[in-house]
């Protein structure tokens, strides 16, 4: 059983940083897939990015390419989602999920992860 915690949303104006994190607990294994997920208003959840656990290999989506990055830090159990040069349409509520099965094919499928933060809202102004 994993928990997961997300936190760091907040409102800022267009150009600007934020980063999010989430906490993990439970029982992490050396195999777990860690995303970060988001969902804009009237929008389905979409998949933002994606690291390996144990490689620390990342997976990024190309809308985002060169303005987010993904990381994690194993000792603190945390995954991190920096964020810059935010545009209004990053606007959404980001989610963390984890999932120990996941493959190159199936990492953008929300369906494919079976833990999931209560996400934060990120709002960018205008």
């Amino acid at each position: 059983q994993v928990q997961l915690v997300d936190s760091g949303g907040g409102l800022v104006q267009a150009g600007g940083s934020l980063r999010l994190s989430c906490a993990a607990s439970g029982r992490i294994l050396s195999s777990y897939v860690m995303a970060w997920f988001r969902q804009a208003p009237g929008k389905e959840r979409e998949f933002v990015a994606a690291i390996r656990w144990s490689s620390g290999i990342t997976y990024v989506v190309d809308s985002v390419k060169g303005r987010f990055t993904i990381s994690r830090d194993n000792a603190k159990n945390m995954v991190y989602l920096q964020m810059y040069s935010l545009k209004p349409e990053d606007t959404a509520v980001y989610y963390c999920a984890a999932d120990s099965r996941i493959t190159i094919t199936t990492m953008r499928r929300l369906g494919e992860y079976e833990y999931w933060g209560q996400g934060t809202q990120v709002t960018v102004s205008s």
